[in-house]
């Protein structure tokens, strides 16, 4: 009995020092990585005129993508060449120079599609989405909505030629089965900047951002200790980065609450954590660069994630003009 006593009594300390150092764990975490500067809000502010504009152009972006062009991928490649056209052609509209950065995968010539407008510093700052859809999905929200708001951002920066060079760029072939591989275009495209000696002061990965719920518990975390920092309510957009880019990613945040007009909530976390490394900015971290992801959080919240449903008519519109604004602020600031 006193023996059996014994086990019981170890195991039970055992157990507590298990849920100490757990606990102590997230504790670090947030400490480090989850406290982020800035006021935040707890709503999203009406669109102002310019905002409205850039609604429209929004929508007629995603609708191309995702409406008329619909999947597109290596089983679909016509389609995804397509993609590639569009792209192409709303950059040279725009008075830029769209540059092919082209690799092959399969035997078919994939490209990643770059437009540079050049500063009077040898810095670089990347602003990057990826074209590609997953198997069997339109990808309006994946990613859709991030290209969109990578065309509109380099609408807004053409011609401006101060402070650091910017990039933007779009990336193929981010989805299975090319996820997290060399295969995919930002790996592909980091590793050539590496080789040159490029120097990338930030890179930005614009990561399934349209959709928001006000509906309490619309929105979940990949664990428990996460969940207990942050809120329950999908209504704000997302910035995460991995530890060594937590500097990036508190310079981000704090100018996007500058403009108090959609919540923000930020993470640096350790890339190991579901979620913190799951679009582009992944390759570049693989590469020695700093990057952090701007999103909705995708499965965490977004119902029709990586599904056939997800078509243009699910996203918010009026909220991704916020973010695209929010973030204008964000690449003027990091340009600086």
């Amino acid at each position: 009995m006193t023996s059996r006593r014994s086990i019981f009594r170890r195991l039970g300390q055992s157990g507590l020092r298990i849920a100490l150092a757990v606990v102590g764990f997230f504790l670090i975490l947030w400490w480090f990585g989850m406290r982020t500067p800035g006021k935040n809000v707890s709503s999203a502010a009406p669109l102002s005129a310019s905002e409205i504009e850039l609604r429209t152009e929004l929508v007629a972006d995603v609708q191309k993508l995702a409406g008329e062009i619909g999947e597109r991928n290596m089983r679909h490649f016509g389609r995804l060449n397509a993609a590639v056209d569009f792209i192409e052609a709303s950059f040279s509209r725009a008075g830029l120079q769209p540059r092919r950065d082209t690799y092959e995968v399969e035997g078919q010539a994939c490209h990643n599609i770059e437009v540079e407008i050049r500063g009077d510093r040898p810095e670089i700052v990347i602003i990057g989405a990826h074209y590609d859809s997953v198997f069997g999905s339109p990808g309006a929200n994946d990613n859709g909505s991030g290209v969109a708001a990578l065309l509109a951002l380099a609408r807004r920066f053409a011609g401006k030629q101060r402070g650091s060079t910017l990039r933007f760029v779009a990336f193929a072939n981010e989805e299975p089965y090319f996820f997290q591989s060399e295969k995919m275009g930002s790996f592909v495209y980091a590793k050539r900047c590496k080789e040159r000696g490029d120097q990338i002061s930030a890179m930005i990965s614009l990561e399934t951002i349209g959709y928001f719920s006000d509906a309490p518990r619309s929105q979940t975390y990949p664990s428990w200790g996460i969940r207990a920092f942050y809120p329950t309510t999908g209504n704000f957009i997302g910035f995460v980065g991995n530890v060594r880019s937590r500097s990036l990613l508190r310079r981000a945040i704090g100018v996007f609450r500058e403009q108090a007009k959609l919540p923000s909530e930020g993470a640096a976390l350790p890339s190991f954590i579901p979620g913190v490394g799951w679009s582009d900015q992944w390759a570049f971290w693989q590469h020695g660069y700093p990057g952090i992801m701007i999103t909705d959080t995708a499965p965490f919240r977004y119902p029709h994630y990586h599904e056939a449903t997800d078509t243009p008519d699910k996203l918010d519109y009026d909220r991704i003009a916020l973010v695209v604004s929010g973030m204008e602020k964000v690449i003027e600031g990091l340009r600086d």
